[in-house]
């Protein structure tokens, strides 16, 4: 039986990245604030004394040179992890990760990986306002050669950062930050990988699909947890990672239930969840359907500062269990 611990998600994120370093001299870590600090949300805490100041590496305030650093000392062998912070910084880095990484081994054949796997801290929830609280996964799933990674638990985000580190393409991996305090039974395998590609039934169920991921999955699971009492049998489907999408298991679980609804933190208009509708429309389960596909999501303002605002635009359990109801109801 594999051991397990209780914790942290950021902690756990800490496990993935120490392992594979342990592994393999050529991956590192770089970033704001990466090193003496231990990382802005406490996520690279210890690594400076284990591994150096050589593989654990603070850089300047920039996301551009950061980036444009990563991707050539990936193509020359290097496997670099990158601490973005915050995902709305990703914005300055994008030249060199869309026009650059991304399309390095389409150019050449396949002859020159580039490994980069940038993590951001994704989402809302923690009052950052509007410059520090986006969900921009849509606009990266856009581009061929990037790969999206959006764990909700700390277990999942360990073996799929560490999958994501293994691979030899851009990774985005997002990191919910509403959820690094949240503690969970993490595996402490070494080997624990998951692979990408790959999601998972949280919950199983008859009468209703949910397809959510990161901060989200939370709390669809407990809406799903408040309406068993009433009957009614949510199935639960976590994606895990957006490109590569695991779109049998979606599949299977709309043509089993009939009924889906997609659930996310990023804004509505343009959200990857509208890819996901579009993607069960055109397969085979659309015959299955009994109801409109419905969508929750951020509503298209900037994510206010104040903690009452904030949440007033996110789906919360409330808005979940009434969208529940409304296709339960008025879908028999």
């Amino acid at each position: 039986m594999t051991e397990t611990k209780l914790m942290a998600l950021r902690e756990a994120v800490n496990l993935a990245m120490s392992e594979e370093m342990r592994k393999d001299d050529s991956i590192y870590l770089m970033g704001e604030d990466v090193g003496v600090y231990g990382g802005d949300f406490g996520t690279s805490v210890g690594m400076l004394a284990e591994f150096g100041e050589k593989r654990v590496k603070d850089t300047p305030i920039s996301e551009a040179a950061i980036a444009g650093a990563a991707i050539g000392s990936a193509i020359t062998g290097l496997r670099p992890i990158v601490d973005v912070t915050f995902m709305d910084f990703i914005t300055i880095a994008l030249d060199a990760i869309v026009n650059n990484g991304a399309k390095n081994n389409y150019m050449f054949g396949g002859g020159l990986k580039t490994p980069v796997t940038f993590r951001v801290a994704s989402g809302s929830g923690i009052g950052s306002a509007a410059q520090h609280s986006q969900s921009l996964e849509a606009w990266l799933t856009h581009i061929p050669g990037i790969k999206v990674v959006a764990p909700g638990n700390a277990n999942d985000a360990k073996g799929l950062l560490k999958s994501s580190i293994q691979d030899n393409n851009i990774v985005i991996f997002m990191e919910p930050k509403a959820l690094y305090g949240k503690k969970e039974e993490v595996s402490q395998d070494p080997d624990f990988y998951i692979p990408l590609g790959t999601g998972e039934i949280k919950r199983e169920g008859t009468d209703l699909t949910i397809v959510s991921y990161g901060r989200m999955l939370e709390r669809v699971l407990q809406a799903a947890e408040e309406v068993a009492a009433e009957g009614i049998k949510v199935e639960v489907v976590d994606p895990r990672t957006l490109i590569p999408l695991d779109k049998e298991l979606i599949i299977n679980s709309v043509k089993k239930t009939g009924k889906l609804m997609l659930v996310n933190d990023a804004y509505k208009t343009g959200g990857f969840i509208g890819e996901i509708a579009a993607m069960v429309t055109e397969s085979e389960a659309f015959d299955y359907l009994d109801y409109p596909i419905v969508r929750l999501a951020s509503e298209d303002v900037p994510v206010p500062y104040a903690r009452v605002l904030e949440q007033g635009i996110l789906p919360d359990v409330s808005k979940i269990k009434a969208a529940i109801y409304k296709m339960i109801n008025k879908g028999n």
